[in-house]
């Protein structure tokens, strides 16, 4: 798959779902400063099309992009932010349960981990929210170009262990070199080919 195209739509303090939000999404989720915004403007190949800031906790509202005229790619709040105060966290917390409950059009889910350093709790949490909500997801490492290629596996062991995953599952990615952009790109191909058959399945149920 390729990204031809890739433009904001909007920024939302609550999702709603009505126009100009009526395609499948794709949402990307993580910690602040793991490299969504990142992370997203490599897969686009857009260098600004996701402000990036080198002060975590930058995002504090869903952002919605609309990718290829054909999906919605979804940046959520960051998680685990220490200045934050607890209200706000608890905001945070209650707009993305908020989004995770009520989308009909999500179809998967990119959790982003630092691949130098442990899942936090936070981490581990969410996909366990996942997997108690039924919601598919991928674990994606990013930040793989800050440290060794041969540090990447040993990295990988405590990543898998505490989220449950097994290292095939893990995306490995780095927004810098573009390492794992072509799986996750592979990834978005797939998944929208499966949403396509199933909805051909479905109309041709109802004839």
């Amino acid at each position: 798959m390729e990204i031809k195209t890739a433009s904001f739509v909007t920024s939302l303090a609550q999702y709603h779902e009505n126009d100009p939000i009526n395609l499948l999404q794709l949402a990307v989720v993580g910690k602040s400063n793991v490299g969504k915004s990142s992370l997203i403007n490599a897969l686009c190949n857009r260098r600004k099309l996701c402000k990036t800031s080198a002060t975590p906790g930058k995002t504090r509202l869903i952002n919605i992009f609309l990718i290829n005229e054909q999906f919605h790619l979804v940046d959520l709040p960051g998680y685990g932010f220490a200045k934050v105060d607890k209200k706000e966290k608890e905001r945070w917390g209650a707009m993305m349960d908020h989004y995770f409950q009520d989308s009909t059009k999500l179809m998967h889910v990119l959790l982003l981990v630092d691949i130098r350093h442990d899942p936090t709790q936070d981490d581990v949490a969410m996909a366990q929210y996942f997997r108690q909500m039924d919601i598919p997801f991928t674990i994606v490492a990013t930040k793989a170009d800050k440290i060794s290629r041969g540090a990447r596996m040993k990295q990988l062991a405590p990543i898998c262990r505490q989220m449950l995953v097994q290292p095939w599952e893990v995306i490995v990615s780095s927004s810098e070199d573009k390492t794992g952009c072509d799986k996750l790109l592979e990834l978005i191909e797939e998944l929208l080919q499966e949403e396509a058959e199933l909805d051909a399945a479905a109309a041709q149920a109802e004839e």
